[in-house]
């Protein structure tokens, strides 16, 4: 069984990957095998609505996506988390969800699977951008456990997620949720 976090920030080693990372060790405690996977310095374009991917296998733009999407079709969880920019999901993370969306519908999709959301906001814009996340989730049909409250942290600089103790619990919830439906279903 296994957890792949992706990680939707363009910085590397910021809130939002120290806090995908807290949520993988939640679930790795559970016995499944985790990855984190930084969206950070890839070259990860939108859709072009060329309609390639509804005729044939995979997409028509060949960029760093291509290698990312098998591993989430092994994946028996999923786990997708952004910080807020201008009140929203990052481009990274917006061209990720078109493109795995579309990708993976001719294999079946992700559907059954388990799975949700993180985000990281400076102040606002968070529930927006989980309500954005949570509704992609909800179309592939994979499965949502909550938490505590939403899967929401606050942070700005570089390690301030980390001082959000509300956050981390509810981060580290999901993940000890997520692993738990996963055993339930495979069992």
């Amino acid at each position: 069984m296994k957890a792949i976090g992706i990680v939707g920030s363009p910085r590397k080693n910021g809130n939002t990957e120290i806090l995908t990372a807290h949520c993988l060790k939640a679930i790795a405690e559970e016995g499944l095998d985790t990855e984190l996977v930084r969206l950070a310095g890839l070259d990860i374009k939108g859709c072009n609505g060329c309609g390639y991917c509804f005729e044939n296998e995979g997409c028509s733009i060949e960029d760093d996506l291509q290698p990312i999407v098998p591993k989430l079709v092994e994946s028996d969880a999923i786990i997708v988390a952004s910080p807020v920019y201008y009140g929203s999901a990052t481009a990274l993370v917006k061209g990720f969800l078109e493109r795995v969306g579309f990708m993976t519908r001719s294999a079946g999709g992700l559907a059954g699977k388990v799975g949700g959301p993180l985000v990281v906001a400076r102040r606002a814009g968070q529930n927006f951008t989980f309500a954005e996340l949570l509704f992609w989730f909800h179309i592939m049909q994979i499965i949502n456990p909550g938490s505590t409250y939403w899967n929401v942290a606050f942070g700005r600089e570089k390690g301030e997620v980390e001082q959000d103790e509300e956050g981390l619990n509810i981060a580290w919830h999901f993940g000890k949720n997520v692993a738990n439906l996963v055993k339930k279903l495979k069992a």
